[in-house]
Parts: structure tokens; C-alpha cells; sequence
């Protein structure tokens, strides 16, 4: 009988590592499985992260280097740089064209943005209705956006003309005018006309978007809102706008970055001028690298405007998340 009982006791101690080894086997082998399957979903991801870092990050990068070396024309045939340090900023802030050129980027932008937000909000207001040919007109109104931007500066340019421009002669015709405006070579109107025409190429950007954040607004709601009386302005305040809001910071965020560093449209129209009156810190550092060859400064002033996107955007983003949250 001790015999049996000892020879079970056995049997039981060979047995017990086995059944316990088993689990320990499969958990190894779904260990193993979920890493091969994490190791591919990197290897999807890295082409996208070359391309991010190397048309992304290494310009930014290289800029922000640049910005603090003495970096010319000749850096480009000896490779030699001198570290200059904050010579570069201390340069252009003090420059007698910098407070001008941030006060045109300041009225340049809020100008643009608020337009082009209000009128294209507008538009697609309209547009949510139903009516014949609604799609074919929602389609023409993305031609100027499509349309490249020094194309549409010079097609503008010739409209905006002193002597032969379109719109003096038809206000001419009106006899809305009398002296045909000089509307890009006035220093009082020639900022206007600049963000008129800027406008007119950002409204199909707003409307494509708000008209998309307004189809996922439900028909019920408007149904339920005018039950209780709100049509209107009042469906609009109490419905729309609430359901817009985190659309409309999309918009917003993505229109003021882009907008900051417009310099196709400028140099179209006003290359900066007339006396400095349309000149941003975008054409500024564009005419300070390309013109006069001063790469540093020019990065210098280009890493200010990227300082200037940043904060606004973390700044607004905290505004609209704390007005979301209350």
C-alpha cells in the first residue's frame, strides 16, 4: 500500500511541471504573436515618419540652426557658418520695417480670417438648403481654391489695375467714383485690397468645411428646437453654433496658421510695397533670404513667425476647451 501511494505521489510530481509548463507555452507563444504584429505596425508607420522627419522636421530644424549663424551666399560654396546668436533676431526686431511688417501681419491676418470665416459660414448656411443645381454651385465655388495662388494674383492684379483694371473702369461706368483708386499702389488702400482678394481665395476652404460639420448636425434636433419655438437666429444660437463649435476650431486654428504665412498673394500683387504698406514678417523674411541673401536673418524672422502660429494656437485651443467644458 506504501508502495502505491508513493508511486502516485510520483507520478503526480512528473505530471504537475508539464501542466503547468503548457499555459506558460501559449502565453509565450501570444506574446510572441502580438510582438510580430506590433513590428509590422511600425513597419507601416515608418515611411510615414521619414517622410514627416525629413520634409517636416529637418526643415524646421535647419531653420532654426540658421537663425542663429551668420549664413549668406557664401556659406554655400566654404560650408562655413559663424555662430552669430541672437544678432539675427536683435537685427530684425530693430529694424525699421519689422514694427510695420508684424502690425500689416496682425491686420492681414484678423482681416482675412474674419472675413473669409463669415462668408464662408454664410455661404454654407445657404447651401444646406435644398434647391436645384445646389451641387453644381457648391462645385464652382472650390475653383479658387484650386486655382494656383500666382495665378489668382495676377488674374487680380489686372482686375485691381489704376488705368485698365476691370473693377475702376466698371465703377467709372457707375459713376460710383470719379478718380480711378489706385488700389495697389495707394498706401491706404493697397493693405485692403491685399486682404479683399485673399478672402476671395480662403471662402471655398470655410465652406467645405462648415459645410460638412453642418450635415452631421441631425434634421430632429431643428425638428425638436422648433417645437419649443427656436427658429431662426434662435435655432442657430441654441442648435447650430454649440454643434459647430469644435468644427469652427478646426477652421479657425488651420486658417490663422496658414494665413500668418501667406506669400504667394503678396508678392503677386504688392511684392511688399507700396512703402512697405502691404510688407508681412512673411515677405519681409522672404525678400531678407531671396533678395539680400541674408539667409540668417531671414530664418530668424521665419522662426518668429512659427513662435507666433504656436502660441495663438495653444492659446486658443485652452480657450475653446475651457468654453466646451463649462
Amino acid at each position: 500500500m506504501a508502495d502505491v501511494l508513493r508511486r502516485a505521489v510520483r507520478a503526480k510530481e512528473r505530471t504537475v511541471p508539464a501542466t503547468d509548463s503548457a499555459p506558460a507555452g501559449r502565453r509565450l507563444g501570444m506574446l510572441g504573436k502580438r510582438g510580430r504584429r506590433g513590428q509590422s505596425h511600425l513597419l507601416f508607420l515608418l515611411p510615414a515618419v521619414a517622410y514627416m522627419v525629413a520634409f517636416f522636421g529637418y526643415p524646421v530644424v535647419k531653420n532654426v540652426v540658421m537663425g542663429f549663424q551668420h549664413y549668406t551666399t557664401t556659406t554655400f560654396y566654404t560650408g562655413e557658418a559663424p555662430w552669430a546668436g541672437f544678432a539675427n533676431y536683435r537685427a530684425v526686431i530693430s529694424s525699421s520695417v519689422f514694427d510695420k511688417a508684424l502690425l500689416n501681419t496682425v491686420l492681414f491676418t484678423v482681416g482675412s480670417i474674419a472675413g473669409q470665416f463669415l462668408t464662408g459660414l454664410a455661404i454654407a448656411l445657404f447651401f444646406r438648403r435644398r434647391f436645384p443645381l445646389n451641387g453644381v454651385m457648391r462645385s464652382l465655388l472650390l475653383l479658387p481654391w484650386l486655382v494656383p495662388l500666382i495665378v489668382s494674383s495676377a488674374v487680380w492684379r489686372w482686375i485691381l489695375d489704376q488705368d485698365n483694371g476691370v473693377l475702376n473702369r466698371f465703377l467709372g461706368a457707375l459713376h460710383l467714383v470719379q478718380d480711378r483708386p489706385g488700389w495697389l499702389t495707394s498706401t491706404s488702400l493697397a493693405l485692403f485690397a491685399v486682404i479683399v482678394v485673399n478672402i476671395w481665395i480662403g471662402i471655398p476652404f470655410n465652406v467645405a468645411i462648415l459645410y460638412g460639420g453642418l450635415q452631421d448636425i441631425p434634421e430632429e434636433l431643428y425638428e425638436a428646437a422648433a417645437l419649443d419655438g427656436a427658429t431662426g437666429w434662435r435655432a442657430f444660437r441654441h442648435v447650430t453654433w454649440p454643434l459647430l463649435r469644435p468644427v469652427v476650431s478646426v477652421v479657425l486654428v488651420l486658417g490663422v496658421v496658414y494665413t500668418v504665412k501667406v506669400l504667394d498673394v503678396i508678392l503677386g500683387l504688392t511684392n511688399g510695397g507700396p512703402a512697405n504698406a502691404t510688407q508681412t514678417i512673411a515677405s519681409q523674411s522672404y525678400q531678407l533670404s531671396f533678395q539680400q541673401f541674408d539667409f540668417g536673418q531671414g530664418a530668424a524672422l521665419g522662426n518668429i513667425l512659427i513662435v507666433i502660429s504656436l502660441v495663438f494656437a495653444v492659446l486658443y485651443l485652452r480657450a475653446n476647451r475651457r468654453a466646451v467644458e463649462q
